[in-house]
């Protein structure tokens, strides 16, 4: 029995390469030996496959397809069965090129600014252009729409005047007076009354201290001694009932001025249509027993001055006065002006409220608004000044 199997050992042997034999013994002489040292096994030498060329040197088969275009797989072409078999499928994915970017030059900066400055130029013009047509094309249609005839209004300019103290406003007027003729020195007055009361009218009489420049002619109705005194004070007309029946008759008057007694002036009252502004009055002094005096202040130049539509009209004096003239002349009228203010006149001040604006003009030049404070002044400089 022990030879059949030895017999059967070296048959399996026969079969084993001497690689594996050798390796076996080596095993078996491992557990017969005293030293316990494991051996390392031997290193197999390991072949690989040999590596694919790339494709793009591979050639394909002439009788090969072409490989489908990227529309034959389009969404539209595709069935819903198809889906199913396609969705687990790897995509392919197609790489993107962009375009590089470069930093710009100095030189290139320079030349995109200019670029932009040319094209701000460019669209200028024809913004300018487009307004100018329009322009155009507006005033053909307002002037087609236009009715004829039509009003136009002038145009109001809000700027603020300058306003002259006084002095400085009769140099002004004497610097624009060039006619060939000595003018006289206006002045009016807009006042702040409502000029449908006709109990806040205004109307005086004043005595200017240089008088207007005029040559006054005075008549004076009075008889007895009244008329005695009237031409030994320089009157030029004077009568009584003779010089009234006169004036009825004829209904013309040569004279400027027109003073009476207080006897005379129930009869002066038949003929006061014709005197209109001249008859006598006892607010201005023209009707006083004081005959010689009233002359003497008519001959000076007393002068007469009343409200017409809130405005005061009076001339005080020739261009020609003297520069103090004037301006005493000016405060003496500004003086009878406050003295005449009405009563019933409220809620207004010395000044503030009762009077708006002064101009001064000359016959036919320009006018000047004078500033309050100095109309102030001049008439209390007067007010000092003037004789008790």
């Amino acid at each position: 029995m022990a030879a059949a199997a030895l017999e059967h050992f070296l048959s399996q042997t026969r079969r084993i390469p001497r690689s594996q034999i050798s390796s076996l013994f080596l095993h078996h002489r491992r557990h017969f030996c005293s030293n316990n040292s494991p051996q390392p096994p031997p290193i197999q030498p390991v072949s690989y496959a040999p590596k694919p060329k790339p494709a793009a040197d591979l050639k394909p088969p002439e009788n090969a397809l072409p490989p489908p275009s990227e529309d034959a797989f389009s969404a539209r072409d595709l069935t819903r069965e198809d889906f199913r078999y396609l969705k687990d499928s790897p995509m392919t994915i197609t790489p993107v090129s962009y375009s590089k970017r470069v930093a710009p030059l100095p030189e290139d900066r320079v030349a995109v600014e200019e670029e932009r400055v040319e094209l701000q130029t460019e669209s200028k013009t024809i913004e300018a252009n487009n307004r100018a047509v329009r322009r155009v094309f507006r005033v053909v249609e307002e002037e087609k729409e236009v009715p004829f005839p039509t009003l136009i209004k002038v145009e109001k300019r809000d700027g603020e005047r300058k306003v002259f103290d006084l002095q400085e406003a009769i140099r002004q007027v004497k610097a624009n007076a060039k006619r060939n003729f000595d003018e006289t020195l206006e002045a009016h007055v807009n006042l702040g009354i409502d000029r449908r009361r006709s109990d806040l009218g205004v109307s005086g009489a004043v005595v200017l201290p240089h008088g207007t420049g005029k040559i006054v002619k005075v008549a004076v109705f009075a008889d007895g001694a009244a008329a005695e005194e009237a031409r030994a004070a320089g009157a030029d007309i004077v009568g009584a009932d003779e010089l009234i029946e006169e004036i009825r008759t004829s209904g013309k008057i040569n004279f400027d001025k027109c003073i009476a007694t207080h006897s005379m002036m129930q009869r002066v009252t038949k003929i006061g249509r014709i005197l209109r502004g001249l008859t006598p009055n006892a607010k201005k002094g023209t009707v006083t027993n004081n005959v010689a005096a009233a002359v003497q202040e008519a001959k000076q130049g007393l002068l007469d001055f009343r409200m017409k539509d809130a405005i005061v009209h009076v001339g005080l004096g020739k261009v020609s006065f003297p520069e103090e003239a004037l301006q005493a002349n000016v405060g003496a009228f500004v003086n009878a002006l406050l003295l005449a203010k009405p009563a019933g006149l409220k809620k207004t001040s010395k000044y503030a409220g009762y009077v708006n604006s002064f101009h001064l003009c000359s016959t036919m030049g320009p006018g000047f608004p004078i500033s309050i404070q100095s109309l102030s002044k001049a008439a209390d400089q007067y007010v000092k000044l003037r004789p008790q």
